[in-house]
C-alpha cells in the first residue's frame, strides 16, 4: 500500500460520513421552516427589494423560500456524494499499482465497500484519479452554496427580528443569553450571527481547497492533508450550523402579528394590490392624500367610497396576496 491511496480513499470515506449527517441536518433545518411556514400562512407582511417596500406578501411565504433554498440544499449534497465513491485504492505510487498484487487490486474495493455500506467503485483509470483532487473542489462548492444560503437566511433573520423599538420588529428569535451588561433586556440574534460565521468560513475554506488542489504537480498532489483539514471542517460545521439554526433559532421564532398589521395598513406597497380594483390614478391619489392627512389607506379608501371596510381587508388578506398573478383577466 502507499498513503497516494490509503490517504484520499480514507479522505473520501470521511467525507460521504460527513455528507450524510450534513443531510439529515438539512432536513431537520428545512422542515423547521416548513413548520413555520404553516404557522404563519396567514400573517400578512409588507415585502422588500432593495430594502424598500414593495409589495404585500405573507410570513408563511417568506419562511416556504427558506425551506426551498435548504431542500435544494439538501438534495446537491444528496447527488455530490457519487463523485466521492470513486476510489484509487491499489493504485499505490501513481495509480499503476507498482507493487500491489493484482487480486489485492480487484478485491480490495469490494471488501472496503462491505466495511463501509458505502457503493465505493474502483476508479477505471487510477493514474487520473491519483492525480486529479478535482472532486474535493467540487464537494466544497455544493457547501460553499449551502453556506451562502445560511449566511442569507441567518441575515434576513437578524434583520426581521431588529428593533425591538426602532427595528423591523416582525420576529422574535428565542432569546439565548444576556445580551448586555449595561442595557437591561437586550437580545442579540446570537444564533443567526454564530452560524453566518460558521458559514463565512465554510467560504473561506473552499477558496484554500481550491488552490490547493490546483497545486498538484505532475502524477500526485501532496496538499491532501490541507485539502482534507478545511473539506472535514467544513462538513462538520455546516451540520452543527444547520442543527443550531433549527433546534435553537427557528423553532422559537414568533412572529408579531401588530406590528406586521400595522405595517400592512401603513405602508404604500398596500395601495399597489388595490389598482386592479380602483385603478392606478385613484390609487395614486389615495396614497398621496393619506400621506398628507396621516389617515391610513384603508380609512381613505372608505371615507371616499372606493370599497367597503370588508372588500378592502378581503383585497389585502392572505389569501389574495399570495394568489399567483393578476385579479384580471386578460
Amino acid at each position: 500500500q502507499s498513503t497516494n491511496d490509503t490517504f484520499p480513499t480514507a479522505l473520501k470515506i470521511a467525507a460521504i460520513k460527513g455528507l450524510r449527517n450534513l443531510e439529515q441536518s438539512l432536513v431537520v433545518l428545512l422542515e423547521a421552516f416548513q413548520d413555520k411556514e404553516k404557522e404563519f400562512r396567514d400573517v400578512v407582511k409588507v415585502g422588500r427589494t432593495q430594502m424598500q417596500d414593495a409589495v404585500l406578501t405573507t410570513m408563511g411565504r417568506t419562511m416556504s423560500a427558506y425551506a426551498e433554498a435548504f431542500a435544494r440544499d439538501r438534495w446537491r449534497v444528496y447527488k455530490c456524494e457519487e463523485r466521492l465513491r470513486v476510489i484509487n485504492l491499489g493504485g499505490t505510487a501513481i495509480g499503476t499499482g507498482l507493487g500491489a498484487p493484482r487480486q489485492y487490486i480487484f478485491k480490495v474495493t469490494e471488501k472496503l465497500k462491505a466495511i463501509t455500506g458505502y457503493g465505493l467503485a474502483r476508479a477505471e483509470n487510477m493514474v487520473e484519479n491519483t492525480q486529479n483532487a478535482d472532486v474535493f473542489v467540487e464537494v466544497s462548492g455544493i457547501l460553499s452554496v449551502c453556506a451562502t444560503s445560511l449566511l442569507k437566511v441567518s441575515g434576513d433573520l437578524r434583520l426581521m427580528s431588529s428593533g425591538p423599538d426602532a427595528g423591523l420588529g416582525e420576529i422574535s428569535l428565542p432569546a439565548v443569553q444576556a445580551g448586555s451588561s449595561i442595557m437591561p433586556g437586550k437580545v442579540n440574534p446570537v444564533i443567526p450571527e454564530a452560524v453566518s460565521q460558521a458559514a463565512l468560513s465554510v467560504i473561506g475554506n473552499h477558496a484554500v481547497i481550491a488552490q490547493a488542489c490546483a497545486m498538484g504537480s505532475l502524477e500526485l498532489n501532496p496538499f491532501l492533508p490541507l485539502v482534507a483539514d478545511c473539506l472535514l471542517d467544513s462538513l462538520q460545521l455546516l451540520d452543527n450550523g444547520c442543527t443550531l439554526l433549527a433546534e435553537r433559532c427557528v423553532r422559537g421564532i414568533s412572529v408579531d402579528r401588530k406590528r406586521c398589521h400595522g405595517a400592512v395598513h401603513g405602508a404604500t406597497a398596500t395601495i399597489t394590490a388595490l389598482i386592479d380594483v380602483i385603478g392606478y390614478e385613484t390609487a395614486e391619489a389615495v396614497l398621496h392624500e393619506s400621506e398628507t392627512t396621516h389617515q391610513s389607506l384603508r380609512d381613505v379608501v372608505i371615507r371616499k367610497g372606493y370599497l367597503t371596510g370588508e372588500a378592502f381587508d378581503e383585497m389585502i388578506g392572505a389569501d389574495a396576496v399570495t394568489r399567483l398573478g393578476s385579479r384580471k383577466e386578460t
